[in-house]
């Protein structure tokens, strides 16, 4: 009974037809993650998606680099671009988007409506190498999230974060400075990785 409740990941076989940009080792998906434009997905080495997660590239794309970590029950909206680099860690819940529609009046709104009376605010998502980001952030692009960012639950995200900053609210303020003392476990796991 136990094994019913638990995670299906897709296989090796199964993520190569699937048709991705490119495709890198040792990758967990699971099964009831919903991807779209997957032509314009990359994913790196030794990444996991978790259960629910909804990866949608639009007309733009979504790079995920290595020992990426991405909860249950996140969205990824890539319209304009979203990059997430090496080591980063969104929680569950979580949200990225690239683009949003126009709320101010000028255009007509949602997906069902052809694309000529649409237009799209936002822009590139960039989230640097060793950001963790907690769960049920909120992220809209443009906007780049500095190497090793820590941002708390429940915060909004609109605009840059500097390098090593703990952000927390919303919008995410600066609250404190993070350690860099996990830098040093980054090159002995690269290193033993070479042997």
């Amino acid at each position: 009974m136990t094994n019913m409740l638990q995670s299906k990941f897709f296989t090796e076989k199964d993520l190569k037809k699937f048709g991705f940009k490119s495709l890198g080792k040792n990758i967990k998906i699971s099964s009831s993650v919903k991807i779209y434009g997957q032509e314009r997905i990359s994913i790196g080495n030794n990444v996991r998606i978790d259960d629910f997660t909804s990866l949608t590239a639009g007309d733009g794309y979504i790079d995920i680099g290595n020992y990426v970590y991405i909860g249950r029950n996140c969205n990824f909206v890539g319209s304009l671009g979203i990059e997430m680099r090496d080591f980063s860690v969104i929680a569950s819940n979580g949200c990225v988007y690239s683009s949003s529609d126009d709320y101010k009046g000028n255009f007509l709104t949602g997906q069902a409506v052809p694309k000529k009376f649409r237009t799209l605010v936002g822009g590139k998502v960039t989230i640097g190498r060793h950001v963790i980001i907690g769960t049920t952030v909120v992220i809209f692009g443009k906007c780049e999230i500095g190497e090793g960012c820590s941002i708390g639950a429940l915060s909004f995200v609109k605009n840059d974060l500097k390098k090593w900053g703990i952000y927390a609210g919303s919008p995410a303020v600066l609250i404190n400075n993070r350690k860099k003392d996990l830098l040093k476990l980054e090159k002995k796991l690269l290193n033993e990785e070479k042997q």
